[in-house]
């Protein structure tokens, strides 16, 4: 028979179970949320000498891909492209591709432009990723990217997941004139926002770095400049470039790189894109992958516009798609 003891007894028993499954119970959506995100860990980013910081003044590398062009892949400038590169790939950058000179670009309709980076912005912001804004011109308009920067960072100020990309890829500019450009741009930025990263383009598609080496922007903080690649293309030399620039202790962004030819075509080269990896990962540089769009050439990952922007299984992805979510996902096991 049950006496007020062995009632007690039963209670605590049930009490002690009730606990111990709360203690070994996986967390809740709620609970999942409160978890830091890459960015609620890795914060405020700045630059101390050639590399890239963060903000307990830990060395960071951060990798992840571009979108295509936002003019002509609207389609993956959304929440659930967003969401899925960082859940799935494991990204912790994204590059919103902001084209300026095209028809239907920038200079065309920046309402349309704007809307599009803000959506991305926002989603990256959300998920805690590093977002890079590029301003993917191959010309110099100085007048439009001053206004276009100065309402972006009026809109993030103090967001530490921005880093301006001030210039894609200067063509036929000479350094001297980029030099110019790029001061100008910093400043209007820097009287808006005076801490986040400020990517500047060099000359020849971001491949004469050494000249910026020799004759770099001075007066300004957290500043590193970007060097695009394409592995079948650009070997040996570019590295070498690359190395000189670093002795001058110039810091580099790769804020765009493949594995094929400059054209974006043409077989995959594996042995040169493994020759670069093993390079930036030894410098523990920063790169994105080009790019999240559906044309029919290698270097875009998706592989049809039959595919969704979203939650692709293996058979939407090209083969470079696929190398680059592998590889993204094997830094995050």
């Amino acid at each position: 028979m049950y006496t007020k003891a062995n009632n007690k007894q039963l209670w605590y028993l049930c009490f002690m179970a009730l606990v111990c499954c709360a203690c070994h119970s996986t967390p809740s959506h709620a609970e999942e949320d409160a978890l830091p995100t890459f960015v609620g860990k890795h914060g405020q980013l700045h630059v101390s000498g050639t590399q890239l910081m963060d903000q307990h003044n830990q060395p960071i590398a951060l990798h992840g891909v571009s979108l295509g062009w936002h003019n002509w892949w609207p389609r993956f400038y959304n929440v659930e492209t967003v969401n899925w590169l960082n859940s799935d790939w494991n990204c912790n950058l994204i590059r919103a591709a902001i084209g300026v000179e095209p028809d239907g670009a920038y200079l065309d309709d920046p309402e349309s432009a704007r809307e599009k980076l803000y959506t991305v912005i926002d989603a990256a912001i959300k998920k805690g990723m590093y977002v890079v804004v590029d301003w993917h011109a191959h010309e110099m308009h100085k007048e439009a990217a001053k206004d276009f920067f100065v309402q972006v960072a009026t809109k993030y100020r103090g967001r530490p997941n921005i880093l301006y990309e001030i210039y894609n890829e200067p063509v036929e500019d000479s350094w001297a004139d980029l030099k110019v450009y790029a001061e100008e741009i910093i400043t209007v930025i820097r009287k808006i926002d005076p801490h986040n990263i400020i990517l500047v383009g060099t000359p020849h598609w971001d491949q004469d770095i050494h000249l910026a080496a020799d004759d770099p922007i001075t007066g300004y903080d957290n500043i590193m400049y970007t060097l695009h690649f394409y592995a079948a293309t650009h070997k040996e030399y570019l590295r070498e470039r690359a190395e000189y620039a670093l002795s001058k202790n110039l810091p580099i962004f790769i804020s765009e790189c493949a594995s094929m030819e400059a054209s974006g075509d043409g077989p995959i080269d594996y042995e040169s894109w493994e020759a670069w990896r093993t390079w930036m990962a030894k410098h523990n540089l920063s790169w994105v992958a080009w790019s999240i769009s559906d044309k029919n050439e290698t270097c875009s990952m998706i592989k049809d516009t039959s595919a969704p922007t979203s939650i692709w299984r293996e058979t939407d992805l090209k083969p470079w798609g696929e190398m680059v979510r592998k590889l993204l996902r094997a830094e995050h096991e």
